[in-house]
């Protein structure tokens, strides 16, 4: 199928080194441009982001500082990018909240405004949440062929939760019927916290996963700044976060 254009759309994306606009930079963006006509202009470049990448995104994207070193700077590419984004609309993988964000912040952190007047964009996540729903009505039926009548009643959900997990172990060969298995295949073992405010890196390194200190050691900033751990503690953080941020002062830096 062909897009009917009346102008070129851009899709884009950026590899970062985390997920805060105002304090993370891009690394890599690419550019796959579609012109009214159906042919295709494709702009990839990787940057300097002007910092260290932390563990925690280049274990994500495979991007290092080491690979960047060499690389121009986004204020460097700046005037090439604009041009080549120039009268477009835009079109990304959660594009709205993330990557168009970003890009806009990299534009005005050097003084240059990035026109986002008249632009239309499109988020394709959006459009696969719409169609695909994913909640738990939405997998009853698609597991187990039945329509959830009483939805957010809890013995209704909580019965049709165990069906779903039923039909799940029937139709993957690949589950194992073992809970050692599914819990290792549902949990995220990086979290230290429910609330991921603390992650470990590949080696096991205990990271914030938040904030200035974003990417950072969390023994390295205790030890440094231990004013950080009092204002977490007296903070709106949750009571979990706070108690494995206690567990982690106390093997670090002992009671």
């Amino acid at each position: 199928m062909k897009l009917n254009l009346t102008r070129p759309i851009a899709f884009f994306d950026l590899e970062t080194t985390g997920t805060q606009p105002a304090t993370d930079r891009i690394v890599e963006i690419a550019i796959h441009k579609i012109l009214p006509s159906g042919e295709a202009e494709t702009y990839v470049r990787r940057v300097n982001p002007g910092m260290p990448i932390p563990a925690g995104a280049s274990a994500v994207h495979g991007i290092f500082d080491e690979d960047v070193k060499d690389a121009p700077t986004f204020r460097m590419l700046s005037e090439e990018i604009k041009n080549f984004l120039d009268s477009t609309d835009l079109a990304g993988f959660n594009s709205n909240r993330f990557d168009i964000p970003m890009l806009v912040e990299e534009f005005l952190r050097i003084g240059v405004e990035f026109d986002m007047q008249g632009r239309r964009t499109i988020d394709i996540l959006h459009i696969f949440h719409k169609m695909e729903q994913r909640n738990l009505t939405a997998a009853y039926k698609f597991y187990c062929g039945k329509e959830l009548s009483n939805a957010h009643q809890a013995e209704a959900d909580v019965i049709a939760t165990y069906e779903v997990a039923m039909a799940q172990l029937d139709r993957y060969s690949e589950l194992e019927n073992d809970v050692d298995f599914l819990h290792r295949f549902t949990s995220n073992d990086a979290m230290v916290d429910f609330g991921g405010r603390i992650v470990k890196d590949p080696n096991g390194l205990e990271l914030f996963n938040f904030g200035k200190h974003k990417g950072k050691s969390v023994k390295e900033i205790l030890t440094k700044e231990p004013s950080y751990y009092n204002w977490m503690m007296d903070g709106d953080f949750p009571l979990h976060t706070k108690k494995m941020l206690k567990e982690l002062k106390s093997k670090y830096l002992g009671k």
